[in-house]
């Protein structure tokens, strides 16, 4: 509604926009935008998106509150196209100090070849699925955030189908640190000094080994960054070889989890389940297609052993569990700490 063409050099301030269908407002390279109220609006609040990506978007000191009222999710299930806001292909943003609330869909969420976002004390609360989501992208800080009753609406529903998967506050998809997309300030992805409380779960790492360039998997019809791997040369005859094997994954990497305060009480979330308060490191059994080279327990163990996925020196309060290796999987701390997992061996649990 506002820029819909994603123009370059915007600055958009001080300006309620809502009730609209759609977005609110588009984001294009060099827009700043601060001291907005994004609310009511269909789809999203706001999106970052220029043809073949934006720089250098900043969001700072919004109210981005109540978007997707038109419930894209039950609309187009499974599109992941609602919330708060999106960005997709966006290099070097900044989302600073805003207040993202009862969103009727992810809160914050980069989608598609981001590189570089700074997402930092921002209040997160009450959004119905996860509060921030970082899928298929690269090289983030998320710092010093509070995020509070997130997902709730989104694990409950899962709990009451009976569907495993971990539902959580941040959720981290196929994306992870890479020094060769260093875009002069980040070559991992850290989430850190964060403060949740009484959200659906903690923090979920999940690399699905069905999803590469050129897979089925892949909705979004795009190629991975930094590497060799292309729709030509991600295919049945090269992608075995090196460097295909590598470069044709998005992969969830070099990702460090510390000094976080984690806080629960399930009393207070509604959840009498073993699938909610959890932390995850995990992938699936890889099965398709015929002429992957992923296939089987491949990606499940470089996510858990070899690709520098971390949690250290966090705080716990509550009953949390852990699910590493594989959707389903859930075990204590003491299984968490111990090997093979080797995670939080030097947090606090309270």
């Amino acid at each position: 509604v506002v820029n819909h063409d994603s123009g370059d050099n915007w600055t958009v301030e001080y300006t309620t926009i809502r009730n609209n269908k759609g977005a609110g407002l588009l984001l294009g390279s060099g827009n700043v935008a601060r001291y907005n109220c994004l609310t009511n609006n269909g789809q999203y609040g706001f999106q970052g998106f220029a043809g073949s990506g934006s720089r250098h978007i900043t969001l700072d000191h919004n109210e981005i509150s109540y978007n997707n009222t038109d419930d894209w999710e039950t609309v187009s299930p499974g599109c992941g196209c609602s919330g708060g806001g999106k960005f997709w292909a966006v290099q070097g943003g900044v989302v600073t100090n805003n207040w993202v609330h009862h969103n009727r869909s992810v809160g914050l969420f980069a989608d598609t070849n981001n590189v570089g976002l700074r997402i930092e004390g921002n209040y997160i609360n009450d959004n119905d699925s996860e509060g921030i989501v970082y899928e298929t992208s690269y090289n983030a800080l998320i710092n010093g955030n509070s995020l509070i009753r997130n997902a709730l609406v989104k694990g409950r529903s899962f709990a009451s189908r009976g569907d495993t998967f971990p539902i959580s506050a941040i959720y981290v998809s196929e994306s992870g640190g890479d020094s060769r997309l260093n875009n002069g300030v980040y070559s991992t992805l850290e989430i850190k000094d964060n403060y949740f409380r009484d959200n659906w779960g903690g923090v979920v790492m999940w690399e699905n080994a069905d999803r590469f360039c050129n897979s089925a998997g892949n909705s979004a019809g795009v190629c991975t960054l930094g590497g060799a791997g292309t729709t030509t040369t991600c295919s049945s005859s090269t992608i075995g070889l090196s460097p295909y094997f590598s470069d044709c994954r998005w992969k969830t990497q070099n990702i460090s989890v510390h000094n976080n305060r984690f806080m629960m009480d399930k009393s207070v979330i509604g959840c009498v389940t073993a699938y909610c308060g959890l932390q995850g490191v995990f992938s699936n059994f890889g099965t398709v297609p015929s002429w992957s080279p992923y296939q089987a327990r491949v990606v499940q163990d470089a996510i858990t052993f070899g690709q520098n996925n971390r949690f250290n020196n966090n705080a716990y309060y509550g009953d949390w569990k852990f699910n590493p290796y594989e959707m389903g999987r859930v075990v204590n701390r003491t299984a968490w700490q111990s090997a093979p997992s080797h995670q939080d061996r030097d947090s606090s649990f309270g």
